[in-house]
């Protein structure tokens, strides 16, 4: 995918909870200006009205949609063809689409459209700039819009076929809060051992904190495994204990099982 993607708005179909996290991350990284950004939406949303006072447009007059280099698609799945057909008919030729909805194939939006799409799966940390986004398109245009888009404010990690887009979902969109149900079980099995209430919930985020910073070093997962499991220490333990009866691995294959069939039923 080597062409370069072009200038011009970029309008945002949507601001419910993701939305809003692509928003902020368009913000805090200038990967968007805010005098570039159109957002639509039926509500008010805090995202939307900061971005709006910062120079965004809220809801304009269709006829300026038609300059736009890309339009991206963050309605619900159910929703997408009643918010997104008005539109078609505002947007000019070069106007590129980017879908941010699950379960929803590119081809059932192009050939609504009549127009080239990108998919991008990311998660609600780009509103922090430190997401990571999942990014297949079969046309490079489509491509290059969107990673233009999305890599100031996520590590963008390309597909090699649609279909992989469920499973990414599943490893990267859903699974932040299946790591925090793990933290919050951690820390009631604190409790259970002893800890008030506080002092567990303080701990196992202070422990999710830490595992986040030995992400940022760059290293594999074995090598961070390593660093702190001491052979024959505690954390080894505790480690030996989840592998001993498999349930670290049947609960996370169960997620993403999940995850990733539901992301089909859409």
């Amino acid at each position: 995918m080597s062409a370069s993607a072009p200038s011009g708005p970029v309008v945002l179909l949507g601001c419910g909870r993701l939305g809003s996290a692509i928003v902020e991350g368009w913000l805090k990284t200038g990967a968007v200006a805010p005098s570039d950004l159109i957002i639509l939406t039926p509500s008010d949303k805090p995202a939307a009205e900061a971005a709006k006072a910062r120079g965004a447009k809220v809801n304009p007059p269709m006829d300026q949609l038609g300059s736009a280099r890309a339009l991206v698609l963050a309605v619900k799945p159910a929703m997408w063809r009643a918010a997104l057909g008005p539109l078609v008919a505002h947007l000019g030729g070069r106007t590129r689409l980017v879908s941010v909805m699950a379960g929803v194939p590119a081809a059932d939006i192009a050939q609504a459209t009549g127009r080239p799409v990108a998919r991008v799966m990311p998660t609600t940390a780009v509103a922090q700039g430190r997401g990571v986004a999942a990014l297949w398109s079969s046309d490079s245009e489509a491509y290059e819009v969107a990673r233009s888009l999305f890599a100031p404010m996520a590590d963008v990690v390309q597909l090699e076929s649609e279909p992989l887009i469920d499973a990414a979902t599943a490893v990267a969109g859903s699974a932040p809060a299946f790591i925090y149900a793990f933290v919050q079980a951690l820390a009631a099995a604190g409790e259970a051992e002893g800890l008030s209430a506080e002092a567990a919930q303080r701990l196992a985020r202070g422990a999710l904190r830490s595992a986040g910073a030995g992400v940022e070093t760059g290293g594999t997962l074995d090598a961070l495994i390593a660093r702190i499991a001491s052979p024959g220490g505690t954390t080894r333990a505790g480690l030996d204990a989840m592998a001993t009866g498999g349930d670290l691995e049947r609960a996370a294959a169960a997620a993403v099982r999940a995850a990733v069939q539901r992301a089909r039923s859409l």
